[in-house]
């Protein structure tokens, strides 16, 4: 697995309602999760095509799908599906459904330090932690210890993502600490014997990355290729790009076209993600 480092922005934010398209230039803005990524595919395309610029920032993906909702960038990168009331103020602002397209797979991850001697846990002991329900190591068979739990900023796609699917909507607790990226989530909890957080797949390296059971009874599986592409490994996910479909020509969709395609998802797997199934990817 390779280790994603702390992200080095590309190119400086556009302001904010300022016209995203020009000949020659196309500009990402979304998902902290995916940010290096698209930093990855943005340099190895450029790389090939030098008459193409090509700008990317994070922000995390309410920030990129607001900005796609007020035409500030081309593509919003999203590590979680649009909801049904951005995609309806982007009918109402710009007069259709935006076009989603699947760009690869992650397995999101629960991290603990690396001396943490859980190796494993259920989603309903996920849940009872991150909603505060319990709060000591040793109430899951580790030694006695506050935990301290760590989640991303509510603009976040990977914490909307997780809310839904671990929490089951449910509150975070409190007592969680807030952190402005992934990078700086794994960063903290790789320092804090007592820390837990999640993030995607390709960020970990410092921290430890625990197996999951869906059920008491069930088997821990840690994510992987083959699990997340089984589906076996609970908390899978696509990753997407929306785009206007006003936009989806021409040269945003030579670059949505070779990102999907076998080049693009070569540089998925070099990142640390899982590319696409063949079937479903760009021709």
């Amino acid at each position: 697995m390779k280790t994603i480092a702390t992200p080095i922005l590309l190119a400086g934010m556009l302001l904010l309602g300022a016209p995203a398209t020009h000949a020659g230039k196309i500009t990402v803005k979304g998902s902290d999760t995916i940010v290096v990524l698209a930093q990855k595919w943005a340099e190895a395309y450029m790389a090939k095509n030098p008459d193409i610029k090509i700008q990317v920032t994070g922000g995390g993906s309410g920030i990129g799908l607001a900005a796609l909702q007020n035409k500030s960038t081309d593509i919003a990168n999203a590590s979680r599906k649009m909801k049904p009331r951005e995609i309806a103020n982007c009918v109402k602002l710009f007069g259709q459904r935006p076009t989603e397209y699947k760009v690869c797979l992650d397995g999101l991850s629960v991290y603990v330090h690396k001396d943490n001697p859980i190796n494993e846990l259920t989603l309903l002991q996920l849940e009872k932690i991150f909603t505060g329900k319990v709060r000591n190591w040793k109430q899951l068979g580790g030694p006695s210890g506050r935990i301290n739990v760590y989640s991303r900023e509510n603009s976040s796609g990977t914490y909307e993502f997780f809310k839904e699917h671990v929490l089951i909507g449910r509150d975070f607790t409190a007592r969680a600490q807030t952190m402005p990226g992934t990078a700086a989530l794994i960063q903290a909890v790789s320092k804090d014997k007592n820390g837990i957080g999640y993030g995607g797949f390709a960020y970990g390296g410092a921290a430890k990355i625990l197996a999951i059971k869906r059920f008491d009874d069930s088997t821990a599986i840690k994510p992987s290729e083959e699990t997340v592409l089984n589906q076996s490994y609970p908390i899978w996910r696509y990753c997407y790009v929306y785009v206007n479909p006003d936009l989806d020509r021409g040269e945003i969709a030579q670059y949505i076209r070779w990102i999907r395609g076998d080049e693009g998802q070569l540089v998925v797997k070099e990142v640390g993600y899982f590319p696409l199934p063949k079937q479903h990817r760009a021709q």
